[in-house]
């Protein structure tokens, strides 16, 4: 099963050897790309060395067994060991998201259900920024249309770790946890306009991207048409006053992003660049894996984005996530962003499959 660890241990060997030229570092962005690489395979190399090593020992306990019963005990502790080593080498063996360290920029926007949609809407926004909050990520809101009664009919937010595009540790940033969010949230409550006591059920949409460095997309200026114009909605002086809002088309894709919540056009700009980058980048690895037909790739991660995913049902306080079965009723907790155990339902749902894709 562990046949390529010796061709990964060779990698890390030669990675050590690079990283210790300081000449490396004159490249800053490849250096960046050997010490991701590095930190990726030092915990495989240390769990397989962990691993050989408890061969070793078995081996020697068993010998010792053989001459005095009273060291039987510890061979079946050292075999117990080096099951759940080699359980969790199987797992660092899964092949990885090549975006799970990035940041992301999500966009929440209100879907079938009118007023109450955009209020969902707001409170799902919420959810995600306490439970940022709670994790210790960092968070901006990027653009924003609000409703009349307070909700939003589209925001979008930038989550970032602590560290900014790329975590401290592999497999650690913030896509790794919320690109499972990304599809059709439903709501079933009675809505604040609703004079009968009523339950309704409505909808918001969930777009989760991981966030592009400048080095992931290519951008050519001559690509892109940038059309200004009035900003809309709540705001300050400028609103209403100047041309400060800036749209931005992608011209060979037709991708396009804008930005309004800015004070100036500049400001506006380089936002909607910003989510313009984002949003090429996804598409780009979307088309790719499209084109791999990666059969690694779980039930969980490629849900079709026009199914609901998860139910809020506010009657029972019950939250539901459809594609894995998960069901728990703390609903009241997990808008506060309690989100923890349902995300790991859907992590611990998405590895069993790429296990099993894997042996």
């Amino acid at each position: 099963m562990f046949e390529a660890v010796e061709e990964l241990i060779g990698e890390h060997a030669d990675l050590e050897k690079r990283l210790a030229d300081p000449a490396v570092f004159a490249d800053q962005a490849n250096a960046r790309k050997l010490n991701k690489r590095y930190a990726e395979l030092t915990p495989i190399v240390g769990t397989y060395r962990a691993w050989k090593q408890a061969g070793e020992d078995i081996a020697t306990a068993r010998e010792l067994a053989a001459e005095d019963p009273d060291f039987a005990a510890e061979v079946k502790e050292l075999e117990r060991g080096r099951e759940e080593l080699t359980e969790k080498l199987r797992l660092l063996l899964v092949p990885r998201d090549p975006s799970d360290d990035k940041d992301v920029i999500l966009e929440v926007k209100a879907g079938a259900g009118g007023d109450e949609s955009a209020l969902f809407a707001g409170d799902l926004l919420r959810m995600y920024l306490r439970y940022a909050e709670r994790v210790g990520w960092k968070t901006e809101i990027i653009d924003s249309t609000e409703s009349e009664l307070g909700g939003y009919k589209d925001v979008q937010v930038a989550i970032k770790t602590k560290g900014g595009n790329g975590a401290t540790e592999p497999g650690q940033g913030v896509w790794a946890r919320l690109k499972y969010e990304g599809g059709v949230h439903r709501v079933q409550r009675v809505p604040a306009t609703e004079s009968q006591g009523r339950i309704h059920t409505s909808a918001a949409g969930v777009l989760v991207t991981p966030e592009a460095e400048e080095v992931d997309v290519e951008i050519n200026m001559n690509d892109l048409r940038i059309d200004v114009y009035r900003s809309s909605g709540p705001g300050g002086q400028s609103v209403n006053t100047t041309d400060s809002a800036v749209r931005i088309t992608h011209l060979p894709t037709g991708v396009v992003a804008s930005c309004q919540n800015e004070k100036s056009q500049l400001q506006n700009k380089e936002q909607a660049l910003r989510i313009l980058r984002s949003r090429l980048l996804a598409a780009a690895q979307e088309k790719a894996e499209a084109e791999a037909a990666d059969a690694r790739r779980s039930q969980v991660r490629t849900v079709d984005r026009s199914e609901k995913i998860r139910t809020y049902n506010f009657p029972e306080n019950r939250i539901s996530d459809h594609r894995v079965g998960f069901k728990a009723y703390n609903l009241d907790q997990v808008l506060d962003g309690e989100l923890d155990a349902v995300i790991q339902a859907c992590v611990d749902a998405d590895s069993a499959a790429k296990l099993a894709d894997n042996q």
